[in-house]
Formats: structure tokens, C-alpha cells, sequence
């Protein structure tokens, strides 16, 4: 668990309304409208992996166990209770009575196993799978010689009980992660692949319209187990808006949340507009913008060439582009995250050494290669900053600009994108531990079809690093097992599989009809909206 001071620094916001303004006695009622530039893939919680859908899918569904909203302490969801064996291999969880699937179904230790079953189960393509490596049986329905998880048993309709291979620092954190979702077999079967744009759940949410390149529209479920939430009656996602124009909107009173965000040539303009003054939102990110480099694409095969891409970056020109909301990166880790090695100092910008270091790698006269972005502003701007500084040092780079979905898709294929600048799909922590910024984009089982390690970087003495640093479960060696994580993101940089560009915060901006405290606004980790604890002030 993560320091009072780091945990802090978690979901940190300014909003008009105070938390002193939120009471439990607010009225039920009200809508709101939020605006993205792109559609939304899935809401499918296995399988849905990005900011704009994380907080949809954590609406519309619910887990062993979840944050406090706004909180790095973790709590109880659907467990009512659990308890842990003395060796720390067999966790025991009894569930809360009475929840109720959104098709009335309840919900049982069935449906708890069949979805951990389902979400590592390789047939899915869950991008989350190897969170879940921990658990006993991990390896054998990952490599294809079972098809569930033989640590996950159902003790009667209210006990699910996991046993673990390992004891495993980041479980219970894992567990409330939307991958651990609870999704009922018998819809799941239904829909086939096509769940994801038919989910069914038991969240404070539940889906009413979705049209596609439109919008989405969430309505409060009445039968949620939490009582006094959702405040809000409605939910509806605008898709394929501008984010200029959602803000124009916003100013006109149609949108209450443009979810992308103040756009870059608008930043100046509205953070010292005195209109704007106590609804702008600020979040301090885990999370860092970096260039990826296929390791299983000529030539990035070769280290000397990832580090002279490496060498070839100009991080401070690069803020400057985005008006210097952000810092330079020189590492995987944010600063914030324990792990974080202040003491490293990473790849100078030498555009000398890098071009001695193509040299070497019998590359003098460069290469041509395409780099994929996000076409969302500044993400082109910002990519075609770093096509500049690799055409000085003689690689010819051609920008490939699509919409999130589709780098995504990209990145997910071995042979698809030679390189990714992450923007806009940037890594932020699924949950405050260094182990996060690990499993999921840089480990061997992370480097899958479907998954989010678009470097397709593999150190398997590495990923055994790992392990042996994530089973130091005892809260007492904290600090010890953080400082055998520093060590593999050093070696992580020694083998350059990525450019670390910069730190950066999430800067937005609602309307005057919503409240909520600054906690409950924001959800803990991907720092999207919190929907269950925000009320529209103007029909209370």
C-alpha cells in the first residue's frame, strides 16, 4: 500500500461545488452529458482496456473489491467479508446477498468464477490476463491445458475461495480492477463476441442506447446494492465531438463534461478565463507518455538502435508543444510511484551519439520506418515533433495518424506498428504499485495479441524479477520489495524497448450543473469520472 503522502497525491482535483457540499441527503434525479472525439470499442470489462471506456465498464459492473473513490484504500464490493489464509496463499471471500444482475438474475460464487475463468482464458484476448498470473492454474489455462483456473473454487452459492501458486503483494488490488468484473455466463453465451455492445451487470449503471458513432446512454439501475447510489437518473456519451467544439458546447449549456479534456490551443484561454474559476478539473497522473519500438520488427530487433531513438528525442522541445503541461521523462515509472529511481538519469538528447550508434548498428544512412498516433490534438503536432528530431539523426519516419481504437488494434499485432506514440493512450497505474507498470505493457505474457505491450518486449529473468519482488507480500518489506523493482525498470531501460517522453496531468473542465466532492468525482487510478457520486445541481 502506498505511503499517506503518495496516496495523497492521488486524484488531487479543484471543482466548484467543496466536499463539504456533498450530503447524503441530495435528491435523486438529473443527467448529464459527456463528449468524446472517438467511439467507444467495448464494454466489455475483459476486455475493455482504455481511459474513455474504464470508468463506463466500472459503472456498469462490480468486483470482489474496489477503491474508496478518490482513495488509493482499497474496500470491499461485492464481498461482504474475506479472510486470508496465515501463509497467504488462500484468500476466502463471502459475497453480499441479494445482488442482482441487471437481467434479475442474482449473482452468485458462480458467476465469480466463471469471469475470472473467462478473463484469463486466452480465447478472450483480455489484455488484463496476466494480472491474474498469481492465482493457482494461471499457467495451465493461459498455455492452453485448461479452461479454468484451478486456484478459483466455489464453496457454496455465497464463498468463492482463490488459491494463489505464489503469495502475491497486488491481489487484492487486482481483484478490483475492472477485469475481475462479474458478468453472467448466460448473457455472455447469448451475445458471443458481440457482449461488449450488450453488456449486462450488476454496477450502479446499466445500458439503454448505444448508437453507434453517436452516442451511449447509461440509466441508473434501480436494483443496485448500494443504497443512495447512483445520484444521478442518466448518463449519455457523445461520440465523434471535436473537442473544440465540445467545449463551445459546453459554453452553450449542451455538455456538462468534455471528456477529452481542454484542448492544448484552448488551454491558455480558459484557465485564466475568471469564468472558468473553481470548474477546472486537475488530476496529478501516475502516468507516462512514451514511444514504443516493436522488438520483433527489423530494425528495432537490435538495442543499439532503440537507444540511439532514445538519444534522438528532444523531451523539452516536446512539452513546449503541449504549452509545458508536463515534465521529461527519463524512465517507465512516474515520479510519484514507489519504485521511481531518482537517481537515474536515463538517455541524454544527443543527436550525435545517436547517429554513432547507427552506425555501429550498420545503419549510417538511417532507415524509414511509420510511427502510429492518436489523431486527437496534440497528439499529431506532438508526433510530428518527434518525425523532425528522428529525420535529423537520419531516420525517415512516416506518421500514421488514426483514431484511438484502431493504434490500439495496431499495437495489439506483432507485425502491425514499428513504433507507437502513446499520447492520448498514455500508461496511467490501474492500481498504485510499480508491479503495474510491469505485467500489463512489458512482460512476456503481456506480449500477446490483443494485449497493450507494443514494444512485444520479452525478458523472461526479468518477469522472474518480478515475481520473486511481488511475492514479498509482507506490508513490512515494502520498501525493500520497491527498491528490486527499481532495479528491473533500470534494466527495463537498459534494453531501451521504449522513450520515455514525458510526465504529464489531466487538465478538464465541467459545467456549473454538476457537483460532487472532489473524492467522489474522480475514481483512484485511470482518474476518469466516478459517474455513481456525481448529482446535477440544477434540478435538485
Amino acid at each position: 500500500m502506498l505511503s499517506t503522502a503518495l496516496a495523497g497525491l492521488i486524484g488531487l482535483a479543484a471543482f466548484a461545488t467543496p466536499a463539504a457540499a456533498f450530503e447524503e441527503n441530495i435528491k435523486q434525479g438529473g443527467s448529464m452529458v459527456v463528449t468524446y472525439k472517438d467511439d467507444v470499442a467495448t464494454l466489455d470489462p475483459a476486455i475493455g482496456y482504455d481511459w474513455q471506456n474504464w470508468s463506463m465498464i466500472k459503472s456498469l459492473f462490480t468486483r470482489l473489491m474496489d477503491y474508496e473513490p478518490g482513495t488509493s484504500k482499497l474496500t470491499k464490493d461485492l464481498a461482504d467479508d474475506y479472510t486470508v489464509s496465515p501463509d497467504g496463499l488462500v484468500y476466502t471471500f463471502k459475497l453480499h446477498h441479494g445482488v442482482k444482475f441487471t437481467n434479475g438474475r442474482e449473482l452468485t460464487a458462480d458467476d465469480v468464477k466463471y469471469s475470472l475463468d473467462r478473463a484469463t482464458n486466452p480465447k478472450t484476448q483480455s489484455p488484463g490476463a496476466s494480472f491474474f498470473k498469481s492465482i493457482k492454474g494461471y499457467d495451465d489455462i493461459a498455455g492452453g491445458k485448461a479452461d479454468t483456473l484451478a486456484g478459483v473454487s466455489v464453496v457454496d452459492p455465497y464463498t468463492v475461495k482463490i488459491e494463489l501458486a505464489h503469495a502475491d503483494a497486488t491481489i487484492l488490488q487486482v481483484l478490483a480492477l475492472n477485469f475481475a468484473s462479474v458478468v453472467p455466463k448466460e448473457e455472455v453465451e447469448k451475445a458471443g463476441a458481440d457482449f461488449g455492445k450488450h453488456p449486462v451487470g450488476s454496477g450502479a449503471f446499466k445500458l439503454s442506447e448505444w448508437t453507434l458513432g453517436q452516442r451511449i446512454v447509461f440509466e441508473r439501475n434501480k436494483d443496485y446494492f448500494k443504497a443512495g447510489v447512483p445520484k444521478l437518473d442518466q448518463v449519455t456519451f457523445e461520440v465523434g465531438q471535436e473537442p473544440v467544439v465540445a467545449l463551445l458546447r459546453m459554453q452553450r449549456g449542451e455538455v456538462d463534461l468534455p471528456g477529452d479534456g481542454i484542448p492544448p490551443a484552448k488551454y491558455m484561454e480558459v484557465t485564466k478565463d475568471p469564468a472558468y474559476q473553481g470548474r477546472i478539473l486537475r488530476t496529478a497522473d501516475l502516468k507516462t507518455s512514451y514511444i514504443t519500438m516493436n522488438t520483433r520488427m527489423k530494425p528495432f530487433d537490435d538495442v543499439r538502435v532503440r537507444k540511439a531513438v532514445n538519444m534522438a528525442i528532444n523531451k523539452d522541445r516536446i512539452v513546449r508543444v503541449i504549452n509545458g503541461r508536463a515534465t521529461p521523462a527519463n524512465q517507465v515509472l512516474p515520479p510519484d510511484m514507489p519504485g521511481y529511481d531518482k537517481d537515474y538519469k536515463g538517455y541524454s538528447y544527443d543527436p550525435a551519439k545517436a547517429k554513432d550508434l547507427l552506425k555501429e548498428a550498420g545503419l549510417a544512412d538511417g532507415f524509414e520506418t511509420t510511427i502510429f498516433t492518436n489523431n486527437t490534438d496534440p497528439n499529431p503536432r506532438i508526433t510530428q515533433a518527434i518525425q523532425q528530431d528522428l529525420a535529423a539523426v537520419g531516420i525517415k519516419a512516416t506518421i500514421k495518424a488514426l483514431d484511438q481504437a484502431n493504434v490500439i488494434a495496431a499495437g495489439g499485432e506483432p507485425d502491425q506498428a514499428p513504433m507507437i506514440w502513446s499520447g492520448g493512450m498514455a500508461w496511467g497505474a490501474d492500481f498504485p504499485d510499480p508491479s503495474d507498470f510491469y505485467g500489463p505493457i512489458l512482460s512476456c505474457a503481456s506480449a500477446t495479441k490483443g494485449g497493450w505491450n507494443w514494444s512485444w518486449y520479452c525478458n523472461k529473468d526479468l518477469d522472474q524479477q518480478g515475481l520473486d519482488a511481488d511475492a514479498m507480500a509482507d506490508p513490512a518489506k515494502a520498501e525493500e520489495r520497491y527498491a528490486k523493482w527499481k532495479g528491473i525498470f533500470d534494466k527495463v531501460m537498459d534494453d531501451a524497448p521504449w522513450v520515455p517522453v514525458f510526465n504529464d496531468a489531466r487538465i478538464s473542465v465541467h459545467s456549473p450543473k454538476i457537483g460532487g466532492s472532489d473524492a467522489q468525482f474522480l475514481d483512484l487510478v485511470h482518474q476518469p469520472v466516478n459517474y455513481d457520486y456525481i448529482y446535477a445541481t440544477d434540478v435538485q
